[in-house]
């Protein structure tokens, strides 16, 4: 997928690592924009500084890519079964740990900023907390289907 995102035919192709800073340069300014608007906009979410707010998008990207490998492995560990049993365990696995993780997610995020970083209402801000990382997620994928309709 990065490759075909970063080609260019006038300006030849990116390295490996150019496209993967790139990216997650990209990625961690897409979460940067969607943390802000919901602190500019939502009561229930609460970033002290722009810096803050900087800082814990990287750490979110980086937390939300860690995941996504975990989660890729336990899914790939399970494909390579058969049956009715291994498709149950490997949608289970994958629920349970993309739940997890927000947990886990919030928690270092609460240790990391503290006071500096909140997220407020339902159930100590595990609610709102997802509502939010959903919404990066979707904004994530927006831009990058419109980044592909350009090619």
């Amino acid at each position: 997928m990065i490759d075909e995102i970063l080609q260019n035919e006038h300006a030849g192709s990116f390295s490996r690592r150019q496209q993967l800073v790139f990216r997650y340069v990209l990625l961690v300014l897409i979460d940067l924009t969607v943390l802000n608007l919901f602190d500019q906009y939502w009561d229930l979410v609460f970033i002290e500084h722009f810096s803050i707010s900087l800082l814990a998008a990287l750490l979110l990207q980086i937390l939300l890519q860690v995941t996504i490998a975990i989660e890729h492995r336990v899914a790939n560990f399970f494909k390579r079964k058969s049956g009715v049993k291994a498709k149950i365990l490997r949608g289970l696995s994958t629920w349970a740990i993309l739940f997890a993780s927000k947990l886990v997610i919030l928690e270092a995020i609460n240790i990391s900023f503290g006071s500096s970083v909140l997220f407020s209402g339902p159930i100590h801000g595990l609610v709102s907390f997802i509502v939010v990382v959903i919404t990066i997620l979707v904004a994530e994928q927006v831009f990058f289907r419109i980044y592909r309709s350009l090619a």
